[in-house]
């Protein structure tokens, strides 16, 4: 496996100062570490939803500076712990998230894959405003996942559900990014889940300097 993702120098806001990191293709890599330590500052800096004050990003080689940053959400996809949906049907908003995105409105079959995949099988006109939080962060991540990144980051991706569908969900999302190339990079508290599904863990706690 190469590196993916590669990061030289990187400083945020005068503020975070972290090591050199290398994240392999194809590998579910856990971001760990005490609060404060810059770990979802880290995914947002990787997709450039942040800009660091001074170093480097790299993305399969290239410097994400030179990239269009649209381009690089595209394939370097967050999900981030506020789960925002509209308050309208399960299939309404895949088919929202798809025209923003200006995609092909996607099929009800796949959508029902996607949320059979994230344990969400929900009848797609049910309302959105009438699901639970641990049932809209499934929907949630079930509509991201369809989009097919080639890199997603996933910023507490179960942390509204209870250990047993935690486990079963991401283990799913594992199963789907090993058959599909993709790899992940994921911020989690769960220890649990760090044990089981961790390849690579990156513990910043004692390499970030503030």
């Amino acid at each position: 496996m190469m590196n993916i993702i590669e990061t030289e120098a990187l400083t945020y806001a005068g503020i975070l100062h972290y090591p050199p990191l290398r994240i392999m293709e194809g590998a579910v890599t856990f971001l760990t570490g005490d609060s404060g330590s810059g770990k979802t500052t880290l995914l947002r800096l990787i997709n450039a939803t942040l800009s660091p004050e001074y170093g480097h990003i790299f993305y399969r080689g290239e410097d994400t500076r030179l990239s269009d940053p649209l381009e690089l959400r595209r394939k370097v996809l967050l999900t981030g712990q506020s789960v925002f949906l509209f308050d309208t049907t399960i299939r309404d908003n895949f088919h929202m998230y798809y025209e923003y995105r200006d995609l092909p409105t996607p099929s009800d079959e796949l959508i029902d894959r996607y949320l059979s995949l994230c344990m969400a099988p929900f009848a797609l006109d049910s309302s959105c405003n009438t699901l639970s939080g641990g049932e809209r962060q499934r929907v949630y991540l079930a509509i991201f996942l369809s989009f097919g990144a080639d890199t997603l980051l996933l910023d507490e991706p179960t942390s509204a559900l209870d250990r047993h569908l935690s486990d079963s969900v991401f283990s799913n999302i594992v199963s789907f990014a090993k058959n599909s190339g993709t790899t992940l990079v994921v911020v989690s508290h769960d220890t649990e889940l760090v044990k089981k599904h961790a390849e690579f863990e990156l513990n910043l706690t004692n390499e970030v300097r503030r």
